[in-house]
């Protein structure tokens, strides 16, 4: 993230909106100031882009007829996002502010080499980590003493669009991004490949409530696609991963997505 304020503080925030003298890039009141409008601001303006294209170029608008899809449920999925995003940016600017002032693992390229080795290793790493625990507090969230105060915002939305993506309860939307947060703290991560990466899970997140079913048969049962997640948001209680389904094969929470069982049957 420092990558980013780094930018905004040479081309925009120095010599247009702070004054040039007196008042250092790296000063932490000035940090935290920028990082709150930063996110804030480029929040709601990646939700609309990302959320936006599936919706007009991925989405499949035939789930509108089903007779779950509620009606201005777009608009309810817009509303619940853009009230929550404030609020989810608190907890989340705590945390890039402590990666902008030198607290997490991050690194450039002047502090060791990197290649295209590096970056598989790292995305492979990152991939699994964050899986894993997004499972565990993902299927927490389900329990019956947390539901229905954190996670159940989110399930109104039975037939999900790619708007309902970001429609979280501002600590459920928090909870579940934590572990993206927490591995940089834990293992070193260039920060190239971490803006990377977090605009991947951003578009992930997204692909997973478009409707688009279109997943080669070989991934179908190894990737947690629209599919999995489609059928999480009718059933409840399966398919809780992110990314993949082995952790709901370990754990048995596992369900074969409604459309390929119904595929299956035409063979």
């Amino acid at each position: 993230m420092d990558i980013v304020l780094n930018i905004y503080d040479r081309w925009l925030l120095t010599p247009y909106v702070y004054p040039t003298e007196g008042w250092p890039e790296d000063d932490i009141i000035r940090q935290l100031i920028s990082l709150t409008v930063l996110i804030n601001v480029h929040a709601v303006i990646l939700y609309f882009i990302l959320a936006g294209f599936s919706y007009f170029f991925l989405y499949d608008k035939q789930q509108m007829n089903h007779p779950l899809f509620l009606k201005n449920q777009i608009r309810q999925e817009i509303i619940a996002t853009l009230q929550n995003i404030p609020f989810m940016s608190i907890p989340t600017i705590a945390t890039f502010l402590l990666e902008v002032r030198g607290y997490s693992k991050l690194y450039d390229s002047s502090q060791r080499s990197y290649g295209i080795i590096s970056f598989l290793k790292e995305f492979g790493s990152f991939l699994f980590f964050t899986d894993m625990l997004i499972y565990f507090i993902h299927r927490g969230l389900h329990h019956r003493l947390i539901y229905k105060y954190v996670h159940k915002l989110h399930h109104r939305w039975i037939i999900p669009t790619p708007f309902a993506s970001h429609a979280f309860q501002w600590l459920d939307g928090f909870l579940q991004s934590s572990p993206y947060h927490l591995y940089v703290f834990l293992f070193p991560l260039h920060k190239l490949a971490y803006l990377f990466f977090f605009m991947f899970v951003n578009f992930w997140t997204v692909s997973i409530h478009d409707g688009n079913y279109s997943v080669p048969k070989l991934f179908q049962s190894i990737i947690n696609g629209a599919a999995h997640h489609t059928d999480h948001h009718q059933y409840y209680d399966c398919n809780y991963g992110q990314f993949f389904t082995f952790w709901d094969r370990l754990m048995c929470s596992f369900r074969l997505p409604a459309i390929y069982n119904a595929k299956e049957k035409k063979y």
